[in-house]
């Protein structure tokens, strides 16, 4: 019994012990812990107090950023403000001498209208006055003293009447002077000269590398289809697309254009694109053709007249848009033949079409004169019209007045100052000799000029022309540029060669 009273005590003991130390060592964690957070709690007042004196010292930078700025500009505004007022007082001082001039001119008008009428009184006065001595009538006393001058001065009359009959040719000349001029004066369409470069601007830079592609394989299709050359530099959100030929950049342009609103970039799709620009390209030259023909109120052309008329739109002569150049010659032909009575419609027709030849030159062999006359006759226009406009390079004689009004038109035209650049047109016949003299080789598919005439790639036909052949083929037409050519530098002549083979799964 003892032993079991002494066994509780212990145990009751052990239990009051162990609940007095987890108090105890509950107490100092507890402690410990309110003092790491009063710690931390310290730690993060500081670092708010140094990020607010931070933040409140920039303020103050920001602030007098701005006073400086806002000074700078209150000075810029001052100047123009000041040289505003300058420009005033010099306005003021020439119109205030342009009316003191004006006034003299006025003043000085009146006494020569003064003098003129006092002329006028005493003239008058002194033929009255030698009739009533004479006792002749004025009527009477001028035939007496034109018949006695007669008798005198035979010779004299004759030199006279010689001298009248030059003044009159002067005077004709001056005539037709007068009307070139007055012709000029009632056209006045600007004239704007061609360049070989067209720029494509992008919705946002990151476009460029999906035009260029991987490895650049996408510009490399683009380029090969369209022959234009594709130039992707630091200029922001824009491409240079480079060609001698307005018609392979608007092709160019017009395929980029429909695969940035795609927005799906892969050589499958740029061919595609490709083919679609070109389809559009030719309805939009139609278009072309028929509204330049509706402007000068000529509706009776044949269609395919007016298709050819829309790709003059994409030629150039002298660096001039041959399209542009034909509407003004028919505008300035119509106006000198009203002046003189000749036909209005047969010259306004013949100067719209003088250089119709000129859309097939490039492709077929012969002057565009002789291919115009051609084409005009092909498809049943006036023969009228063909003489006027087949003589505008005197190859042939000069059948009708009309014909006479359209040479003399295209010498307006073209004379205009800034209207045409020898140098480029140069340029471009350089570009076309050296695609045409690669074209001679066979097996060439396409050739393009690019990069100003630095470089010629050749496409050629695969199965025509091998990996030697090729490599044969670029070393001929090196040679036989050199030996047909003159060009400052050097040409790169790059042939390719690609082979492709098409099958279906059916």
């Amino acid at each position: 019994m003892t032993e079991l009273l002494i066994a509780g005590i212990t145990l009751a003991l052990g239990i009051g012990v162990g609940y007095v130390g987890r108090r105890f060592i509950a107490g100092q964690k507890a402690s410990s812990l309110e003092e790491r957070v009063k710690l931390q709690t310290e730690e993060a007042k500081t670092e708010a107090k140094s990020i607010l004196v931070d933040a409140k010292d920039k303020a103050v930078a920001i602030l007098e950023e701005a006073k400086e700025q806002e000074k700078n500009r209150l000075q810029q505004i001052q100047r123009a403000e000041e040289r505003l007022i300058r420009k005033e007082e010099d306005i003021e001082r020439q119109g205030k001498e342009a009316r003191q001039r004006d006034e003299a001119l006025k003043a000085e008008l009146d006494k020569i209208a003064g003098i003129r009428d006092e002329a006028v009184a005493t003239r008058e006065k002194t033929v009255h006055e030698l009739a009533r001595v004479a006792g002749l009538s004025a009527e009477e006393a001028k035939k007496e003293l034109f018949q006695k001058t007669e008798e005198t001065h035979r010779d004299d009359l004759i030199r006279t009447i010689q001298r009248l009959a030059k003044d009159r040719e002067v005077e004709l000349e001056k005539r037709a002077v007068d009307v070139i001029t007055t012709a000029l004066h009632r056209y006045a369409r600007s004239h704007v000269a061609d360049i070989t470069t067209s720029v494509l601007t992008l919705p946002n830079e990151d476009l460029k590398g999906k035009i260029i592609g991987r490895e650049g394989r996408n510009i490399r299709t683009l380029e090969r289809l369209t022959g234009v050359e594709v130039i992707v530099d630091e200029t922001p959100e824009a491409i240079i697309l480079s060609s001698f030929d307005p018609l392979r950049r608007e092709i160019a342009k017009a395929a980029l254009e429909k695969l940035i609103k795609d927005g799906r970039i892969h050589p499958a799709k740029i061919e595609e694109k490709v083919k679609e620009a070109e389809s559009e390209l030719t309805k939009r030259m139609s278009q072309i053709g028929e509204e330049s023909a509706h402007e000068l109120g000529i509706y009776d052309l044949p269609k395919e007249i007016t298709q050819l008329l829309g790709r003059l739109h994409f030629r150039t002569s002298y660096g001039q848009n041959v399209l542009i150049h034909s509407v003004e010659m028919a505008y300035i032909s119509a106006i000198i033949a009203g002046e003189l009575g000749a036909n209005v419609e047969v010259a306004k027709k013949g100067a719209l079409l003088h250089d119709i030849g000129k859309a097939i030159s490039h492709e077929v062999e012969g002057t565009h004169v002789d291919l115009g006359r051609k084409i005009l006759k092909k498809y049943g226009v006036d023969q009228a019209v063909i003489h006027a406009m087949e003589s505008h390079h005197e190859e042939y004689p000069f059948a009708t007045p009309e014909s006479f009004i359209v040479t003399a038109a295209d010498a307006l035209s073209a004379a205009r100052p800034g209207a045409r650049r020898d140098t480029v047109e140069n340029y471009l016949k350089r570009l076309e000799d050296l695609e045409r003299i690669v074209n001679t080789f066979d097996g060439v598919k396409n050739s393009y000029a690019l990069s100003a005439g630095r470089e010629i790639r050749v496409f050629v036909v695969p199965e025509k022309v091998d990996d030697f052949a090729a490599l044969q083929m670029a070393k001929n037409i090196a040679a036989k540029i050199q030996s047909e050519m003159k060009y400052p530098g050097e040409i790169k002549v790059n042939v390719i060669r690609e082979l492709r083979s098409v099958e279906y799964a059916k």
